[in-house]
């Protein structure tokens, strides 16, 4: 009977363990955006999601940190906690942050208003909703521009992707259209050709000996009867000579 009672204890310490291991690996999940890009003196919204498998209380705390580009400095500059919200009030981001989220909604969101070269870095939301603490931090980078905002590198390569492509088109295209008018061309000077008169072939081919041979048969047969007549006369002139003799 001992022994039944100490291996169903043991049974029930796996259980409860596993069941632990189980549910602190699931863990909070946070997300944020990845990058933003907003120009010099406009606001922005810096989003932060959360999702956890434990019910949201004044247990839960949300904290929003902020590292400069080429620093390895960190500024807190939100907290919340005990369900108040608290804004730093030191540092350069004062007076600036504004508590925009809701707790209850799984949304830990703030707002940074009147942005300046110096806000660009990156900031990190952090969740903690006890006793789920087990998971990790999102951050988003932020860039802020002057006027034209910066070109990342998938731009650029799309750009000259898109370029070559063009050039392709127009060449491919240039080469039907000179086609097209090349059979065209040929085409219509065949229809000419067929239709007109040999004559007309001849001059417009340029071509010797293609001139009609009507005229010059013509002038061939004047000329024997004229000089058939010239015969006949001279003939009779002799006879009439023979016949005074």
């Amino acid at each position: 009977m001992q022994r039944e009672k100490k291996s169903n204890v043991l049974l029930c310490c796996s259980l409860i363990y596993t069941l632990t291991v189980i549910r602190c690996s699931e863990g909070i999940s946070v997300s944020t955006h990845h990058n933003l890009h907003k120009r010099v003196g406009s606001d922005v919204t810096l989003y932060c999601g959360f999702w956890s498998s434990e019910y949201v209380s004044d247990l839960t705390t949300l904290s929003w940190r902020f590292r400069p580009d080429n620093s390895r400095e960190i500024i807190s500059i939100f907290h919340y906690g005990n369900g108040v919200p608290y804004i730093e009030k030191w540092g350069q981001f004062r007076s600036r942050v504004e508590w925009v989220g809701d707790i209850s909604k799984h949304d830990g969101s703030i707002v940074i208003r009147n942005l300046d070269y110096i806000d660009n870095g990156t900031f990190t939301c952090d969740v903690k909703n006890p006793p789920d603490v087990v998971g990790t931090s999102s951050d988003v980078h932020l860039t802020v521009y002057d006027r034209i905002p910066p070109v990342g590198a998938g731009v650029v390569s799309g750009a000259i992707i898109g370029t070559f492509l063009g050039i392709v088109l127009l060449v491919v295209g240039g080469l039907y259209l000179f086609r097209y008018i090349v059979r065209r061309r040929a085409r219509s000077e065949t229809i000419f050709f067929k239709g007109a008169s040999a004559a007309e072939r001849g001059k417009a081919s340029g071509k010797p000996g293609t001139v009609s041979k009507g005229p010059v048969l013509y002038a061939t047969l004047d000329q024997s009867k004229s000089g058939k007549a010239a015969s006949e006369k001279k003939a009779k002139l002799s006879e009439s000579k023979r016949d005074k003799k």
